[in-house]
């Protein structure tokens, strides 16, 4: 497919493989009414696919919504998707169709569709799936007839493993996928982009375009580009403004290129591109208690172990505990935090009945453990099997002084 008209009537710049690929899959896919993913980093210019893919399309003299998700408070996000009735809420003093309503017979377009709340994507699945919304503070089912395209820079696999985005709702969404290539990734597009950026500041500003030493191409090929091609449109324009010599070097290239070369990536991803796990106070904790749990199995490994007459198991690796744990309201958790709920439901009857038949069996264990090593604590833990932190707790738990 020859896609240079395309980038002409849409004013998209650069020759890279990649760009034209996506492209291709927009003006491809547009004749049919499938919903379409467009992944990528945020100022990679997304936002220009789902225009391709409505004016290719059999919906192209219909309206056009482009609905930025992210910008839209979660509290009245679903009146503006799906409308609402008069005296729905406070601030409710007329019915107000919604933006599913208003496209009818278009498209719509969510940017950042991946900050929607789990309540709004049940709506949108539903919409999606049926045909079908409910205004806020109606119980009527009305039908629209809107093609979909969303767009988002968050790592979505990782936010459905989280829990932070609906999995149904993902793979409807990413019927066909569209990723676009952040701007490092087309190099050879980064000069043609500078100088068409340089023509308009110097049409804009009356003034003759700015240009680059051999140098200075070098440092702005070489750069990372974290904020894709609105940084490098913003770069332009300062340069274009306050600069007098109009021939850029790459001292004073580099004076306006952010020291911290780190890419604004997508949720989730480090910079080299590997995934990264947030851990979140509520995280620590639940690998706490269960290690707490392993060390404890282990201890009960060595007494039924030494009760049928077995030689004692090698002790595991002694497991390694953050000296303290906070917890939300700021209190320390210590080493006497309770196992939440949840936790709870996971150990059956028959494991806490066995734990509690044991103790004094591990209480008289740990005494003779520690008499023997004359109170030495690690050298008792390695006997034992069990973290010289666990043990800790075991002798402040049962007074053994």
């Amino acid at each position: 497919m020859n896609v240079q008209p395309i980038k002409q009537r849409f004013g998209i710049i650069g020759a890279s493989p990649l760009l034209d690929r996506a492209i291709e899959i927009a003006a491809q896919v547009a004749p049919t009414d499938l919903s379409v993913l467009i992944t990528g980093e945020s100022g990679s210019g997304k936002e220009v696919m789902p225009q391709i893919v409505h004016a290719f399309s059999s919906r192209k003299h219909g309206p056009y919504i482009a609905v930025n998700c992210g910008a839209i408070p979660e509290g009245t996000i679903d009146s503006e998707l799906f409308g609402h009735e008069k005296g729905s809420f406070t601030g409710a003093h007329e019915a107000r169709k919604g933006y599913f309503e208003v496209a009818n017979g278009g498209t719509i377009f969510l940017d950042e569709v991946g900050e929607l709340p789990l309540t709004t994507q049940v709506r949108l699945l539903r919409v999606l799936e049926t045909g079908e919304f409910i205004r806020v503070g109606s119980s009527k089912a009305q039908k629209t007839n809107v093609r979909v395209t969303a767009a988002t820079n968050v790592n979505m696999l990782q936010a459905v493993q989280r829990g932070r985005f609906r999995e149904d709702l993902y793979y409807r969404l990413n019927t066909v996928p569209i990723p676009v290539p952040a701007l490092r990734e087309r190099k050879p597009d980064i000069h043609l982009l500078f100088r068409w950026f340089a023509q308009e500041a110097a049409s804009r500003y009356k003034a003759p375009p700015i240009t680059l030493t051999e140098d200075a191409l070098q440092v702005l090929t070489n750069y990372r580009w974290p904020g894709n091609v609105r940084q490098l449109r913003n770069l332009v324009e300062q340069l274009s403004v306050i600069e007098k010599d109009r021939e850029i070097d790459a001292a004073t290239l580099a004076s306006y290129l952010p020291k911290e070369n780190t890419a604004l990536i997508p949720t989730g991803h480090s910079a080299n591109g590997s995934s990264t796990e947030a851990i979140n106070e509520r995280e620590l904790i639940f690998k706490f208690l269960f290690d707490m749990k392993t060390d404890l199995n282990a201890l009960k490994e060595q007494v039924r172990s030494l009760g049928n007459g077995h030689p004692r198991v090698p002790p595991p690796t002694p497991t390694s505990y953050p000296e303290k744990l906070l917890l939300s309201n700021g209190s320390d958790a210590g080493m006497s935090i309770r196992m939440p709920n949840e936790v709870d439901e996971d150990v059956d009857h028959t494991e806490v009945e066995e734990s509690l038949s044991l103790e004094e069996k591990e209480k008289e264990l740990v005494r003779k453990a520690l008499d023997r090593h004359r109170g030495k604590r690690k050298k008792a833990a390695q006997e034992l099997g069990i973290s010289e932190r666990t043990l800790y707790r075991k002798i402040k738990e049962w007074d053994l002084t």
